[in-house]
């Protein structure tokens, strides 16, 4: 996810404070990874920088000085660029899952019992995901069915795989 873009879309609703942005981030984005405050102050730092925001203002209430920054032409530009980008579908051949069950076969060691404990992982994931889902908010809903359907995918990966183990065998330790 690119936290700098994602910022400057949080900004176009108005000007806020780093503390602000963080929140808002956190709640919408972040609940599996909150941002650190020093993530949020450096990347404003540098859009800063780059011109896609500017000080809109300095408050300081008795604590210390806040800033408040809102999003330039060029910064909503830059994100209207970035949204119409998709995002590179990643083909994952080089899985360390694989790598696993391929050494597990060249030293002797038990492939279809790495294959079952990653079942039995990606099933307890599975059920975590399906008890938060049915607990959250839609957009939970919708983070956690795409979680979902990877761990599918994967699951289809291990039950091929063990399908094929002595096929595999025979090509990678003959």
């Amino acid at each position: 996810m690119s936290i700098g873009h994602t910022l400057l879309g949080l900004l176009e609703s108005g000007p806020r404070h780093g503390y602000d942005l963080k929140r808002t981030f956190d709640e919408k984005f972040g609940q599996d990874r909150p941002l650190h405050y020093g993530q949020v102050y450096s990347t404003m730092s540098r859009l800063l920088k780059n011109g896609l925001v500017e000080v809109d203002g300095v408050e300081s209430e008795g604590g210390p000085e806040r800033k408040r920054y809102a999003i330039t032409d060029a910064g909503i530009t830059d994100v209207t660029q970035w949204l119409a980008q998709p995002e590179k579908p990643e083909p994952y051949l080089q899985s360390t899952l694989y790598t696993k069950v391929v050494l597990a076969l060249l030293t002797d060691r038990s492939a279809a019992g790495l294959l079952d404990t990653q079942r039995s992982a990606h099933l307890r994931m599975m059920r975590v995901l399906t008890d938060r889902k049915r607990k959250g908010d839609l957009a939970d809903q919708l983070i956690c069915d795409h979680a979902l359907f990877h761990l599918e995918a994967d699951l289809r990966w291990l039950e091929l795989t063990a399908a094929r183990l002595d096929q595999l065998a025979k090509v990678v330790a003959p």
